[in-house]
C-alpha cells in the first residue's frame, strides 16, 4: 500500500462566526467558532498579517544578520531582515526587497524562495516566506530608523559559523534558525531545492481567503 505524500493539507471547515475582539497596534486576535468533526469549537488567535524575511548570502560566503531588540523576550536577537506584510495588496517579492534595502540598506540581483512556515500555528496564522538573495549591492539610498531599529546592529557571519551558532543553540530567532537549516540543506544539494521568487503562496492564510 502507498502511503500518501509526506506533506500538510489545507482544510476547509465551515467557520460559523469570526470576529476580531482585540485591535493591537500591529495586529490582533481573532475569535472563531468552526465545525470540525460535528462537534463546534471556539479558538481564539494572534490575526497576524503575515511577513517576509531575508537569507541575504554574498560572494564570499558571508550571511547579513541584523541585532535588534524583542520586547516580549527582553533580548537583542541576531536576525536576518525581515518585515510585516502590511501593505495592502503588496507582492511579497516586493515587500522582501523593500525590506532588506529599509533596514540593511542592501539590494539584490538574484532571488528565489528558500522556506515558508507558521510562527506557532496552534495560536497564530502568522506564515513567513524566506527569501535567499544573491548578487548584493549598496541600495540606491539610505534608511532612517526609529524605535527598536534605532540601534541595529549588522554584522557580515560566515555561513558556516552561522550554521554552527544555530546548532549550539546560540541563536533562537525561528526565521534565523529556519532560514540557516534551510539554506545548509540547499547549498548541499547544489540549490536545488530553492523556487522561482514568485511561486505562489497558497498556504498563507490571508492570501489563501482572499482567492490570490
Amino acid at each position: 500500500m502507498t502511503e500518501a505524500p509526506l506533506e500538510d493539507t489545507v482544510v476547509d471547515v465551515e467557520v460559523r462566526s469570526s470576529e476580531r475582539v482585540f485591535d493591537g497596534m500591529v495586529w490582533g486576535v481573532r475569535r472563531d467558532v468552526f465545525d470540525y468533526n460535528g462537534e463546534d469549537i471556539t479558538r481564539e488567535y494572534l490575526d497576524h498579517t503575515g511577513a517576509v524575511a531575508i537569507f541575504a548570502l554574498d560572494d564570499d560566503g558571508r550571511v547579513l544578520l541584523i541585532k535588534q531588540y524583542r520586547h516580549p523576550v527582553s533580548m537583542r536577537e541576531w536576525e536576518i531582515p525581515a518585515g510585516l506584510l502590511d501593505i495592502v495588496d503588496e507582492d511579497p517579492l516586493v515587500a522582501a526587497k523593500r525590506e532588506l534595502a529599509e533596514e540593511a540598506d542592501i539590494q539584490a540581483a538574484d532571488w528565489a524562495v528558500l522556506s515558508e512556515f507558521y510562527t506557532s500555528p496552534g495560536g497564530s496564522d502568522e506564515a513567513i516566506r524566506i527569501y535567499l538573495a544573491r548578487g548584493l549591492s549598496a541600495a540606491d539610498g539610505v534608511f532612517d530608523r526609529t524605535h527598536e531599529e534605532a540601534d541595529m546592529e549588522l554584522r557580515w557571519v560566515p555561513f558556516d559559523d552561522l550554521v554552527d551558532a544555530v546548532l549550539e543553540r546560540k541563536l533562537q530567532n525561528p526565521s534565523l534558525v529556519v532560514a540557516t537549516l534551510a539554506a545548509f540543506a540547499g547549498r548541499q544539494r547544489d540549490w536545488a531545492t530553492l523556487a522561482p521568487a514568485d511561486s505562489p503562496w497558497p498556504r498563507h492564510p490571508k492570501l489563501r481567503s482572499s482567492g490570490d
